[in-house]
């Protein structure tokens, strides 16, 4: 479909973008030879790309899965990390071409990435160390019923270093994080439902992209300046020890914006008149 975007996407060689929907791009993990195992320069231009979308206003829900049958994404490149001629460097490299390291959002741009609009994760198959770090820092997750989730990091001498480790203890406690790192323990789909760690498992391993669409299709029907705080939101509530600092927080930084917007406006006219509201682009 024609877009009329602000500017340009970034490109990559390792990601592909696609537009199924107004308002929602997919971000495919094309490397499928290698299990869609990331490159170090993919993550700098994921962390473009997801920039760039926080930044466009006609895009209001991204969604991240892998091509190919078999993986969502299986981590990081071991074989270009094994082939370096000396140990990495886990700083940051600003160009993000042929320096190891990860940006400041992390794995894929996403595993410790802030940011503003939601991200929803179409796991396909399996989701291993970072590929599993991902998925615990997306907004929503919809899971193929063959799908596998795990932190295999140590049975080759490394860790989950990009922010997994943490948020997997939030999520799950830590008796349950401390078996899926320390021991190997893989976690099938219907597992990760039960554990909380998905929203849901889609019908067939052929749909979870298409559910995952419709699951965006629904955040697009809200109002995008709404979207925008209620994420901080939840997301301020899920980092912060205090809950009346989460509130501060989001208080703080959207309320004035939120409220004298064109959206509420819109959203409190058309609840009043029985219509369908016609947002416009957030200006949070």
């Amino acid at each position: 479909m024609p877009h009329n975007f602000q500017f340009d996407p970034p490109k990559s060689s390792s990601l592909s973008l696609s537009y199924p929907r107004p308002g929602i791009m997919v971000v495919t993990i094309s490397r499928p030879q290698a299990m869609n195992s990331l490159p170090y320069p993919a993550h700098y231009e994921a962390d473009a790309i997801f920039t760039w979308y926080d930044n466009e206003p006609s895009l209001r829900v991204a969604i991240i899965t892998g091509s190919g049958p078999k993986a969502f994404c299986a981590g990081q490149d071991l074989i270009e990390l094994n082939s370096a001629k000396s140990a990495p460097s886990f700083s940051a490299d600003p160009t993000g071409r042929g320096g190891r390291g990860h940006p400041p959002s992390g794995f894929a741009g996403i595993s410790r990435r802030k940011g503003k609009k939601p991200i929803i994760a179409a796991v396909n198959g399996f989701a291993l160390g970072g590929g599993f770090e991902i998925c615990l820092n997306c907004d929503l997750i919809v899971a193929s019923p063959t799908a596998t989730f795990g932190l295999p990091e140590a049975q080759v001498g490394l860790y989950a270093a990009a922010g997994g480790l943490p948020r997997l203890v939030r999520n799950v406690g830590l008796p349950l994080a401390s078996e899926i790192a320390l021991t190997n323990r893989k976690l099938t789909a219907e597992e990760a439902l039960k554990f909380n760690l998905i929203n849901k498992i889609s019908e067939t391993r052929e749909s979870v992209l298409d559910e995952a669409i419709e699951m965006a299709a629904k955040i697009c029907t809200l109002s995008p300046d709404a979207v925008v705080v209620t994420r901080a939101g939840l997301r301020e509530a899920w980092e912060v020890a205090s809950v009346e600092e989460a509130r501060r927080l989001v208080a703080d930084r959207y309320e004035k914006s939120l409220f004298s917007g064109e959206n509420m406006r819109i959203g409190l006219k058309a609840f009043a008149t029985k219509t369908k509201p016609e947002w416009v682009p957030s200006k949070l």
